[in-house]
């Protein structure tokens, strides 16, 4: 598009050089100029600098604040629309609206009721622990992936949200084609409507008879305001299913290859000496599941120091390369250590009015999976030398491929 800036770093979509990427937009600064497939963008790095600008209000996520979207250079076959006109839901909203059609998800999702999940997460990994269990058979080389940490958080969110089983598969690959840089605009336009449609049935059959879910609750809730229309209940089931896998597909694989590359600190896990609850959060700051966040959009003028956002300009935060910020994790944040004092201030699930519904989840079922995992199959190995592990052609999430193991 002819909107791109010369000076800017072009964000890779085929992800071939993750770790020079994000060292790239380090060493150019906190705030710095990329293009995202043409399309200009201003991306945070700096730790601190993002936690200061996911709570200013002069930012919001409505698409027609943006300066290339209502002028016309960006389109619907921009490739990474999808991500940003999403239709409306607490997660392309902000204020009064955003609280409104957020309160009752988080209302489903407290520390208390997130525990009564716990025997059904149990339940789910014992099942796909013993689906890895059969495909791994007499040495055989098994994807983790596909077989564990792919299908353990869609059944996850897929139960709290009412999904039928037979029809996670269909949603796990509509979802991977939505989100892979390589699939054709129209395919994603045509997926993008089928969700819409398959999500507009579901909500109208709850509607008719709702069930003990949460898409029901969301259907049903009124108190404390306006309901919430069909559009709004649509938008927010889209959107949390979406993020409710995609993010502990991640999590559970990148820790489970950053422990199993290194036996010390596997070993000081899983005999006690370090909690995985520590390990679990040094995941997520060293190689958390979210690269680059699209997308908000500047209602005035901000300056910043000596570099202004301009009114109509895009902002997009880059957590990979925010974890790895020396000024908050120390001069070693290129490096993993499952002891490290500062893992836990991590902000890869966001901060601010939009941080992730669906983190503490995630982190549960990785406090689950992750020790039964290891606990099953103490003699887990790669199966391939670690660089044989790539990422898929994914802009926006740290997804890989595949991930052979052997399970002894």
């Amino acid at each position: 598009m002819s909107s791109a800036c010369p000076h800017a770093i072009a964000i890779d979509p085929m992800v071939g050089d993750l770790a020079g990427e994000t060292a790239r937009l380090r060493e150019a600064g906190a705030l710095t100029r990329i293009e995202l497939l043409g399309v200009p963008a201003w991306t945070v790095t700096d730790h601190q600098l993002a936690r200061r600008l996911l709570t200013d209000t002069r930012l919001v996520k409505d698409i027609n604040s943006w300066g290339l979207w209502t002028s016309g250079v960006v389109t619907r076959q921009w490739p990474l629309i999808g991500m940003i006109d999403a239709g409306r839901s607490m997660f392309t909203v902000d204020g009064a609206e955003h609280r409104r059609l957020r309160i009752k998800t988080t209302q489903a999702l407290t520390p208390r009721r997130l525990e009564a999940l716990r025997p059904s997460i149990e339940r789910l990994t014992k099942e796909l622990l013993d689906d890895l269990a059969e495909a791994g058979r007499d040495g055989a080389v098994v994807d983790l992936k596909q077989v564990f940490a792919y299908p353990l958080p869609m059944r996850v969110i897929s139960e709290l949200m009412g999904v039928e089983r037979s029809d996670q598969a269909m949603l796990l690959e509509w979802y991977k084609k939505f989100f892979s840089m390589v699939t054709p605009q129209d395919e994603r336009l045509q997926i993008i409507e089928d969700m819409h449609v398959y999500f507009t049935e579901m909500v109208r059959r709850k509607t008719a008879a709702p069930g003990d879910d949460l898409t029901s609750a969301l259907i049903l809730a009124d108190e404390g305001g306006e309901p919430l229309t069909e559009e709004e209940v649509v938008g927010n089931l889209k959107a949390l299913v979406a993020a409710g896998h995609e993010t502990t597909v991640s999590l559970i694989l990148n820790a489970v290859r950053a422990l199993l590359t290194r036996p010390e600190q596997l070993a000081k896990v899983r005999g006690g000496d370090v909690e995985w609850k520590q390990a679990i959060e040094e995941t997520l700051r060293y190689d958390g599941p979210v690269i680059h966040l699209l997308m908000r959009f500047a209602t005035e003028d901000i300056t910043l120091g000596d570099t202004v956002i301009e009114k109509g300009e895009g902002v997009v935060i880059s957590y990979r390369a925010v974890g790895r910020d020396t000024a908050i994790h120390g001069e070693d944040a290129d490096e993993f250590d499952v002891t490290r004092p500062t893992a836990s201030r991590n902000i890869s699930f966001g901060y601010g009015p939009h941080i992730c519904p669906g983190a503490a989840l995630a982190r549960l079922e990785a406090a689950i999976g992750l020790p039964a995992l290891f606990d099953r199959f103490p003699g887990l190995r790669l199966a391939v030398p670690p660089e044989e592990i790539t990422n898929l052609p994914v802009l926006t999430q740290n997804d890989v491929a595949a991930f052979p193991i052997h399970l002894s």
